[in-house]
């Protein structure tokens, strides 16, 4: 038996840091939805007791130390599940992206096992469990549109998708290391996004206003760190784009237009110059309406 469930990637409309915890972490808010750039997740059920996984590109592990695995593991080991399972991945997310590439890749198997291993869990079950991978898998489990905050895993639903437009995604060879970028954060010197605003333009179906209040405070060091990204986040604002901003820490930049010839005139400007270019929707649906 094989099934192939689609693992969504999602972008940062708004990323806010309020300040750390006390236990070492960030705490954040920040606007979520997803995009319709997906990987496909290959599920097939075996009779040994063993968790195999396969990769179609480099420079992602096919290990233990993949998130895929790890959602694999996690549910055999809770309720205590004596077959196997061989998870073929097939890569459409850029790697370490800010696109939560390895997250929705890990929710899509807690999804798609829950089914075919007749857990009944729910999506709030689920989402617990995964939150033992990382902050991103909760929300990657639901899809749709959310507030997260916390360290991003408490999540408030915006009960409206935002208005449908492109997204057009590029991504630099530059990498960016999560960590390093959170230790240069200047938070006693930051201007925050306006949170609020977005979740009302969202809600309004107001386009343009969206567009004015996408903002990421995390841009300031990751540009520092990595200067390209920023000169990305210049072309496309040259180029025409509504509103561009940095996914999550980079080094990702995407820009959302209404426009078919804006996007294609986006697609090219860039797609000259670098590889890893798309265009795609944004969809911004809970999970039960992506999930086939």
């Amino acid at each position: 038996m094989e099934r192939v469930f689609k693992a969504p990637a999602k972008i940062n409309l708004t990323l806010d840091v309020l300040g750390k915890r006390e236990d070492g972490y960030h705490e954040v808010e920040m606007v979520m939805t997803t995009v319709d750039l997906a990987d496909r997740i290959h599920l097939k059920l075996l009779n040994s007791n063993d968790i195999r996984i396969e990769v179609n590109k480099g420079h992602v592990p096919a290990n233990k130390h993949n998130h895929a695995y790890q959602a694999a593991y996690l549910l055999k080991k809770a309720f205590n599940i004596q077959t196997g399972v061989a998870i073929f991945i097939d890569k459409k997310i850029p790697v370490s992206a800010g696109l939560a590439g390895g997250s929705t890749d890990a929710a899509a198997v807690l999804r798609g096992l829950n089914e075919m291993w007749n857990l009944g869990l729910s999506l709030e079950e689920l989402a617990s469990i995964g939150l033992q991978i990382g902050s991103d898998v909760p929300f990657c489990v639901y899809g749709g549109t959310a507030v997260a905050r916390g360290r991003g895993e408490k999540l408030s639903f915006i009960s409206t998708p935002p208005p449908s437009c492109w997204v057009v995604l590029a991504k630099t060879q530059a990498g960016v290391s999560t960590k390093d970028i959170y230790g240069s954060l200047q938070l006693d010197n930051m201007s925050h996004p306006d949170t609020a605003g977005m979740i009302q333009a969202i809600e309004q179906q107001d386009f343009n206003g969206m567009c004015q209040r996408l903002e990421n405070v995390m841009e300031p060091a990751t540009f520092k760190l990595a200067p390209e990204v920023n000169m990305i986040k210049e072309k496309l604002i040259q180029f025409g784009a509504d509103g561009t901003v940095m996914s999550g820490s980079g080094p990702t930049v995407f820009s959302l237009t209404r426009s078919d010839a804006k996007a294609e005139r986006l697609y090219n400007g860039l797609k000259g110059f670098m590889e890893e270019v798309f265009v795609v929707r944004i969809l911004g649906e809970r999970y039960e309406d992506f999930k086939k």
